[in-house]
């Protein structure tokens, strides 16, 4: 193994500019995991800032997904980089999926780095397997930069209609009358087939108009994830685990005295509470079921976080584990979070099946790293684009949690204030 450390000050170029020189380099390898916490000061720090490349597969059994996972974690001696489907859900709960996504990304997907680079404090440094680390940072800063203009607009459509998102929505609440289930996440997708697309220019784009605390860029072969989240899943310290569900939104003012007033109209506005108050019990339930009896405990509560397009309502919630609990074990308990899905959580999963007319594939799932001591950290992955180069097939989807006193036309507003990023870095 290979180590060697270059100073940001000695660069030819910017840090950022660097950062995307090697992400252009990186999209010649078959697997690429690039983690972006873009500085951004978050309550238990954002991801880890690196980028990973590798072209050596991993085998594994599909069907006992997290079986393979653990397996590979038992043995775990360098960061493992990885994705989870939500339709890994099928495999943790007695559940199916009625359709099929187009993307195709792995029901699970991990791998262990040829080269790494490590972006900390002032200090870039490479670690590779096998290439001369110096060689590997000159092929960077001498790979071009594609410019924002070789992008054409890209025309996304929804593959429902308002007309029957609203008519959705108001089954969904006669189910909730009905008491089938308290809250229920629904989301649509839109679409485009795209004859020219570059994920790597396009990422950078989104990163630069919307930058998130787990904003992240992840490849396996021709499946590409273009990742813009404020949303923590899970993380890992030692023996503590801290959940970050968010359940909340509404857009930044146009003006500092706006900007205020709408923060502070989330903060008060009861609906939302109640929103991430079913969800905080429901993720409260859900680490008790894999923590120390009596650990679980709510840090934080309903607090309004500021990002560059939006405010967030989120809510903190660790506990702690026994040094002999697992991976699989944690994810059994908690996969997928409840901030996507709804509570009961097994109920909502049911009629998310019935109701939304596609599979979500990574969308709802997640996003993140294993370290080598155990540690680990995951996203939610949503404000996200997936996109298959083979296919020519992009996607992205947005959603909201219905409860019955939910307004089926400000729902819909609010999952197109969500996809606003992605539509504009699209145009």
């Amino acid at each position: 193994m290979f180590q060697q450390e270059f100073s940001v000050e000695a660069l030819p170029i910017t840090t950022g500019e660097f950062k995307q020189k090697a992400l252009y380099w990186a999209d010649s390898f078959q697997q690429v995991a690039f983690y972006e916490p873009n500085q951004i000061k978050f309550p238990h720090q954002g991801f880890q800032n690196f980028l990973a490349v590798s072209n050596v597969f991993l085998n594994f059994d599909r069907n006992n997904a997290l079986e393979s996972l653990q397996t590979e974690v038992d043995h775990l001696q360098q960061t493992l980089c990885c994705i989870l489907s939500y339709e890994l859900k099928n495999q943790i709960e007695p559940l199916t999926t009625s359709h099929t996504h187009k993307i195709k990304f792995p029901i699970i997907h991990y791998f262990y780095p040829d080269i790494s680079i490590v972006f900390r404090d002032n200090i870039i440094t490479i670690i590779s397997k096998s290439d001369d680390c110096n060689l590997v940072y000159k092929a960077i800063v001498h790979t071009t930069i594609l410019p924002n203009s070789a992008e054409s607009p890209i025309p996304v459509k929804p593959i429902i209609s308002q007309n029957d998102y609203i008519q959705r929505v108001n089954q969904i609440k006669q189910r909730i009358l009905e008491g089938d289930v308290y809250e229920l996440n629904y989301c649509q997708e839109f679409q485009a087939e795209v004859n020219e697309f570059h994920p790597v220019t396009t990422f950078i784009a989104l990163n630069q108009l919307s930058p998130m605390p787990f904003a992240g860029f992840y490849k396996v072969n021709d499946c590409y994830l273009l990742c813009a989240s404020p949303e923590r899943f899970l993380k890992k310290s030692g023996n503590t685990l801290i959940a970050q569900p968010i359940k909340g939104t509404i857009r930044r003012g146009r003006t500092d005295f706006e900007d205020n007033q709408l923060k502070q109209e989330l903060a008060s506005n009861e609906k939302e509470i109640a929103e991430n108050m079913m969800i905080m019990d429901l993720v409260r339930n859900d680490l008790a079921r894999c923590s120390i009896t009596g650990s679980v405990k709510v840090e934080e509560m309903f607090a309004v976080y500021r990002f560059k397009q939006v405010f967030q309502m989120i809510t903190t919630i660790r506990s702690q584990v026994t040094p002999a609990t697992r991976l699989s074990q944690i994810l059994r308990c908690t996969f997928p979070m409840g901030s996507m899905t709804g509570a009961p959580k097994i109920q909502a999963m049911r009629l998310i099946d019935q109701y939304e007319v596609f599979a979500r594939g990574l969308y709802s799932g997640s996003m993140g790293y294993i370290l080598p001591n155990g540690d680990f950290d995951f996203n939610v992955v949503i404000r996200s684009i997936q996109y298959n180069r083979s296919a020519k097939h992009l996607t992205f989807a947005v959603g909201s949690a219905i409860t019955y006193d939910s307004d089926p036309e400000k729902e819909y507003e609010e999952c197109i204030l969500k996809a606003e990023a992605i539509l504009n870095t699209l145009k």
